[in-house]
């Protein structure tokens, strides 16, 4: 099980950006086809902007072509929650990081075999630790 982050949203606040709380603690999105990660190739582990845990590996991360960073799967069924969004009139399901809470993206099943499964993930919500 994931590490439990908990902290104050005055201490979010203080840690983020005001545009990484938009989107993490606000629920915020990032314009597509302009995220620092959308066309990102290198190798290594996408971590929680907000918190550090390790929620993407390298290797899960495909192009959707949707201008957000995609991914297969996360890299443990620990590290990403989801929960039911019905804000601005849709039906979605919201990723969050199990660990701080904090809003990554969604999840559309319409991603590649054998999950058919597309984590649509903000940049901003990400940081990326290469491998050595």
């Amino acid at each position: 099980m994931a590490r439990k982050v908990e902290r104050s949203e005055q201490e979010w606040r203080e840690r983020l950006s005001d545009e990484a709380y938009r989107v993490l603690r606000e629920k915020g999105t990032e314009a597509a086809f302009c995220g620092q990660f959308w066309e990102h190739k290198g190798a290594g582990t996408y971590h929680c902007a907000a918190c550090d845990e390790p929620l993407f590996a390298s290797e899960e991360k495909f192009d959707s072509g949707s201008g957000w960073p995609s991914y297969v799967a996360p890299i443990s069924e620990n590290a990403v929650d989801e929960k039911k969004d019905t804000s601005h009139g849709m039906v979605r399901t919201e990723a969050l990081c199990q660990a701080c809470g904090s809003h990554l993206g969604h999840v559309f099943p319409d991603g590649p075999p054998p999950s058919y499964r597309r984590y649509c993930i903000n940049s901003l919500s990400l940081k990326f630790e290469p491998k050595p």
